[in-house]
This record gives C-alpha cells, sequence and structure tokens, in this order.
C-alpha cells in the first residue's frame, strides 16, 4: 500500500500535520482559550504513523536502521521525542508540552527536509549488518530524542518560574503544569535519558574492544562529552546541587551541544578520501 509513496514524502507528510499543530496551538494560545488535548495529540498522531513509515520505507532501502547521514539523524531524533511524548506526555495531560512538542519536530525534520546537501548521500548497511552495532546506535539516538523532551520540560519550567515571579497566573500561563510535576518529569526524564546513553556507551565500548574495529576519535570524544555532561547534570542534581532555573538552563545548554555534536558523529562515518595516486613517468 505505501510502495508507491518515497520515503521523503512520507516525512514531507509528517512534518505537514507537525507544523499544522503547531500553528493550531499557536492559535488557540494567542485567544487565551483552552484548546482540546484530544485535537492536537490526533495530530500529532498522524504525523507520528507518517514518520514511522517514512522511517521504514527508508530502512528497508538501506538495509538497517536509518542512521547513515545528518537528515536520517534529525527525523530519526524527532521521532524518538514524539514517541516518548505520546508514552509520558499525554499521561501528564499537559497541552502545552504537546505544543512544544510539535514545534521541536516541525523544526527538526522540516529544517533536515530544507537541506538536501544532509541527504545527499545516502549509506546502505551503514552497521555492516551487526545488530549490537545498530541497537547501540539506535539506543544513544533513542537518548537524544529524550533529552530533546527534557530540553521542552525545562523550558516550560522556566516560563513556569516567570510567571511566579510576574504574578501572572492567566491566560496561556494557565497551561502550564505545576513546577513540583515539571520538576518530577524533567527528573525522570534525564535518568531515562542518561540510562539509554549508558547502556548505549558500554555496549558499543565492550564490542569495539572484543572487535578491535576501527573508530574515529572525534566520534568517541563527542558521545562520550555527552554522556559525561549529562551523567555529571543527573548527579548534581541527585545530590541537590544544580535545581530550580539553573538546572532548567542547563537541561537547555546541554541539548544544543548535544545537537552539535552529531555533526561530529556522522563525519565519523564518511569513508576516507582515497589516497592520491602517484604517477611515475614512464622511463
Amino acid at each position: 500500500m505505501f510502495a508507491g509513496l518515497a520515503d521523503r514524502t512520507w516525512f514531507w507528510f509528517a512534518a505537514g500535520f507537525y507544523l499544522l499543530g503547531l500553528l493550531l496551538g499557536t492559535l488557540l494560545l494567542l485567544r487565551g482559550g483552552r484548546g482540546s488535548n484530544a485535537t492536537i495529540n490526533v495530530i500529532i498522531a498522524l504525523g507520528y504513523i507518517g514518520q514511522v513509515i517514512g522511517l521504514y520505507t527508508r530502512g528497508r532501502a538501506t538495509g538497517g536502521c536509518p542512521l547513515g547521514n545528518t537528515f536520517e539523524i534529525f527525523q530519526f531524533t524527532a521521532w524518538s521525542a514524539i514517541t516518548l511524548y505520546l508514552i509520558v506526555g499525554v499521561r501528564f495531560r499537559s497541552s502545552l508540552l504537546g505544543y512544544f512538542s510539535t514545534c521541536l519536530a516541525s523544526v527538526l525534520t522540516l529544517t533536515s527536509l530544507a537541506i538536501p546537501a544532509w541527504d545527499a548521500t545516502r549509506r546502505s548497511k551503514i552497521f555492516g549488518g551487526n545488530p549490537w552495532v545498530e541497537l547501540h546506535a539506535s539506543l544513544a539516538l533513542f537518548s537524544y530524542g529524550v533529552f530533546a523532551l527534557l530540553a521542552l520540560t525545562a523550558f516550560m519550567l522556566l516560563l513556569r518560574y516567570l510567571s511566579l515571579q510576574r504574578k501572572r497566573l492567566g491566560g496561556w500561563f494557565s497551561f502550564l503544569p505545576p513546577i513540583v510535576e515539571l520538576d518530577h518529569i524533567s527528573l525522570r526524564l534525564l535518568i531515562t535519558g542518561v540510562a539509554f546513553m549508558t547502556i548505549a556507551v558500554f555496549g558499543g565500548t565492550s564490542y569495539w574492544l572484543r572487535e578491535h574495529d576501527p573508530v574515529h576519535a572525534s566520534k568517541i570524544v563527542a558521545t562520550v562529552a555527552v554522556w559525561l555532561a549529562y551523567s555529571i547534570t543527573l548527579v548534581l542534581r541527585w545530590r541537590g546541587h544544580l535545581l530550580a532555573k539553573r538546572f532548567a538552563w542547563t537541561c537547555i545548554l546541554l541539548f544544543f551541544g548535544a545537537l552539535l555534536s552529531i555533526g561530529q558523529v556522522d563525519a565519523s562515518r564518511r569513508p576516507p578520501a582515497p589516497p592520491a595516486q602517484i604517477s611515475v613517468p614512464p622511463r
């Protein structure tokens, strides 16, 4: 049924629904009315279905998990964030979390679709058909989706502090969950993200130490740096040294750093340039 449509068509389909959800949410906020969570969730779900089909179609074409270039990584990160929202966010019945989730998904999907160079090179079987390496990569990228949702809840936490400082509890500030609830969600997301990335890092390390496959230093540095940064943040938060607005700003800045690290990870998979041929003049 889906064979007649290209994967990018499904990604455009998903981006369109994410954008529609964003525009509808913005309109409801500007009107100051309480919109239906069900309506936005249905729109997000339709976009999510399109993205799942797109990733599945791309995965069949590449012979594995579609993480072979920057375009696919951005799509996978957006998919991970929406997956977490549909599992976790809907449970807390936060319309603003759904609104910001559609905003994030729209930015990631539309940006990746708008830059053809990110999808100029499609790599097939980038993990060599090894399921353990593929699991390592997918878990690592899934943790990035968790950190994306964490950045959104951290942003909402900052908005809630701002509303309390300015004593503005009405209007669209009324959509915000209480500070205690946002703090609990953020902590749980941080624990989940660190757990997924820890499994990915140690699983990948044990494999490469056993198989002695070559790994680019830039990929190791970028991945370990992101993992250490979030792990240290979790320890500081757990011990009460990083709380409130400082914790929220840390989560937001760390996610932007994690996005920048994607370029290093993607570049590490590019095949090295062939050595220059030295022509020897005939004698």
